[in-house]
């Protein structure tokens, strides 16, 4: 199942400039008659009933499935790219001029301020490539897209332009148009971390919308599934519905470490229900908020965009389960063999902060003692946060645990879960990736521990 894309989502990735009024209606009148147009034709070929009135459009409520779209908004004759000097107001771009997927991002850079003069999206025989003039700031461009987790390098020509080439397939240029809607450009005075840990709110608040309770996890399964997919090398969703993902990163010689988090929730999120937020803590106006765990899944597809671009030199198994909140159903039905080669687990699913869950009820060990330590010894040297083993209950990390895999929970910031009256410290939430950061970064002294316990007969 892929989850569908929403009215204001195919806009944004197809380059239409619309101001969503209701979930289903928009304001056009930022948009140019050529460009209304392309939408029209192209919305009355496939087939869409639509009204338009002065500048507002309303559209069905079922948006038009993308890839039916995509076959008819690349018409015949679609790709002669901007040259030089082409148009006098860069704000009125005709879109049937750019190449299909590159064109949201085109009318994004524009937004962001970034002037583009030259694009085109590779056409699946290249790399796709962007250029901006030379007052452009192409470096401070390309560090944003990889912070937005797409690789690229910039070509200082002798011309009065400076070219980016983007490493990675055509498909993902529609997902780089979306996340870099997402930019302020205010942000663009901060930092680079101050954008990650921005865009990492605005990934969380959207998996905080998605239902998914304990049974019923397709559609958060189907997000986060395309959300993973461009940062590993093979994903699968097992017989039992767990989403299943491996990466091997430089050689992969290193060691194997296992992130897991859970996709359901333990009661289904209120339809229409908002997000309240008031000094860095969440919460739901009505119901659960859900934070358990989608703060844990938040944090593992964030992890996995910063290893690609990380010195990390092993292989990360990406573990989603399903029912974990009826009986940790879906850890406990993981095929063995996946799990055969991992040296660590580090599951995403406790309350509070700073807690590294080393055993459950302090009887059940997920750990040995060295191993505990050794992750509060990295905290210590890679964060500015308190991280301290502790006992806990049963969660994921009791399964992983039995398989004899060492195994830690941390904290990801939610509280009071399983309650209405569930709060969420973001902020605390991303401390976790933090954590998280310095284990990556001192993997092999966690590689060390194992195989050490491992020739003691140690767990």
């Amino acid at each position: 199942m892929k989850k569908m894309k929403n009215w204001s989502q195919l806009f944004v990735r197809h380059g239409w400039v619309m101001d969503k009024v209701e979930e289903n209606l928009f304001d056009c009148s930022r948009e140019t008659k050529a460009n209304l147009a392309f939408l029209f034709e192209s919305l009355k070929e496939a087939g869409v009933q639509y009204k338009y009135a002065g500048s507002m459009l309303e559209l069905p409520e079922h948006p038009i499935d993308e890839n039916i779209f995509l076959p008819i908004l690349d018409v015949e004759g679609r790709g002669v790219t901007e040259s030089v000097g082409r148009y006098e107001d860069k704000e009125k771009l005709v879109l049937q001029e750019l190449d299909t997927y590159i064109s949201g991002i085109v009318r994004q850079l524009e937004r962001l301020g970034y002037p583009t003069v030259y694009s085109c999206d590779g056409h699946d025989r290249q790399p796709p490539k962007i250029s901006i003039t030379k007052d452009g700031n192409a470096a401070q461009l390309a560090e944003l897209l990889k912070v937005l987790g797409t690789d690229c390098r910039v070509n200082d020509q002798r011309k009065p332009h400076d070219t980016i080439y983007l490493r990675t397939n055509r498909a993902s240029l529609l997902e780089l148009a979306e996340s870099l809607s997402l930019v302020n450009p205010d942000w663009l005075h901060d930092s680079q971390d101050f954008i990650k840990e921005q865009l990492f709110y605005a990934m969380l608040e959207e998996l905080l919308n998605v239902p998914g309770a304990s049974g019923n996890e397709e559609e958060i399964r189907a997000v986060v599934k395309e959300k993973l997919t461009p940062f590993v090398d093979r994903i699968i969703t097992d017989r039992h519905g767990n989403l299943l993902a491996e990466k091997k990163y430089r050689t992969g010689n290193g060691p194997v470490i296992m992130l897991n988090a859970h996709l359901d929730t333990v009661e289904e999120l209120v339809p229409g229900r908002k997000i309240m937020k008031e000094d860095g803590i969440w919460r739901s106006d009505k119901g659960t908020l859900g934070a358990d765990d989608r703060a844990g899944v938040a944090v593992i597809l964030q992890m996995a965009k910063n290893l690609a671009q990380s010195s990390f030199n092993g292989k990360v198994k990406f573990v989603l389960t399903v029912k974990e909140e009826c009986g940790l159903v879906g850890a406990s039905q993981v095929d063995e063999y996946f799990l055969w080669d991992v040296d660590a687990a580090f599951v995403v699913d406790r309350r509070g902060k700073g807690d590294i869950v080393t055993s459950c009820g302090g009887y059940l060990p997920f750990c040995n003692e060295a191993f505990g330590r050794c992750i509060e010894e990295i905290a210590a040297k890679t964060t500015n946060v308190k991280w301290a083993c502790t006992a806990g209950g049963s969660s994921d990390t009791r399964i992983w645990a039995a398989h004899g895999i060492q195994s830690v929970n941390l904290s990801v910031g939610y509280q009071h879960e399983h309650t209405d009256n569930e709060t969420l410290d973001v902020g605390a939430c991303y401390h976790t990736v933090g954590l998280l950061e310095g284990i990556f970064e001192y993997a092999k002294d966690i590689r060390a521990i194992v195989r050490r316990d491992r020739l003691q007969g140690v767990m």
